[in-house]
């Protein structure tokens, strides 16, 4: 990991494995043989270090035979819904919780960040969520502030002449609309993204009367199909 920050002297011992495929552990007195694929990864632009003489050419080429540009999190946020799952689970398993579900206003709110820290950053909200979180589901209080705007989501506060219900409508139709934006109008991955089945969001829209752009070849609430 982050093969860019490694010293001068750590670029000749890599690259003599790489060219050898032999070792010599610490402590011992025979020098061991290797059989193993090595991928490296880095943020750096090791080209560009390269042509500045800070990172070994020959060890450039000797690491860059398939090259794999992963884009950051923010322009692949259909992924954010799966390395949530993922690291729940990781979370669950190191800790022995029972953690199951995220609440849909705190996957709409994970969806609309940037991610500047990319996936290590999301991995570290879950992290936290995990140590907030004493139920079986993270909630919207369990995030940090910066991405919520300090709403702590715990307790709505009980608008003038609305009932309680009325703003917990309102506030599940701007964390579905919200959803829906990001997943550029797929409704099913939007229902994917909220932690629900496909049947209960289309149940949702409809009952909150939200309409949608028709991206995913649905028709809007309300309306019925023809021909």
């Amino acid at each position: 990991d982050e093969i860019g920050d490694i010293s001068p002297a750590m670029q000749v011992r890599l690259l003599r494995f790489l060219q050898e495929k032999t070792y010599d552990p610490l402590g011992a007195i025979e020098i061991r043989r290797a059989n193993v694929r090595v991928i490296a990864a880095t943020h750096r632009d090791l080209a560009a270090m390269m042509r500045k003489g800070t990172f070994r050419e020959d060890l450039f080429y000797r690491l860059n035979v398939v090259r794999l540009d992963l884009p950051p999190l923010r322009k692949r946020k259909e992924d954010i819904p799966l390395l949530v799952e993922h690291f729940i689970v990781r979370f669950n398993r190191r800790q022995g919780r029972s953690v199951a579900a995220i609440a849909p206003d705190a996957m709409a709110v994970l969806m609309a960040y940037d991610y500047p820290g990319n996936v290590r950053e999301l991995e570290n909200i879950i992290e936290r969520a995990f140590v907030l979180c004493s139920g079986g589901r993270i909630e919207l209080a369990h995030l940090p502030a910066e991405l919520t705007g300090g709403q702590s989501g715990s307790a709505p506060s009980l608008q003038a002449g609305r009932s309680l219900a009325e703003q917990l409508n309102e506030a599940e139709a701007r964390a579905i609309r919200a959803a829906i934006e990001q997943c550029g109008g797929n409704r099913m991955a939007a229902a994917r993204a909220l932690g629900l089945h496909k049947s209960t969001l289309f149940r949702k829209i409809r009952a909150l009367g939200i309409e949608v752009p028709e991206k995913d070849g649905r028709t809007k609430p309300g309306t019925e199909r023809k021909g």
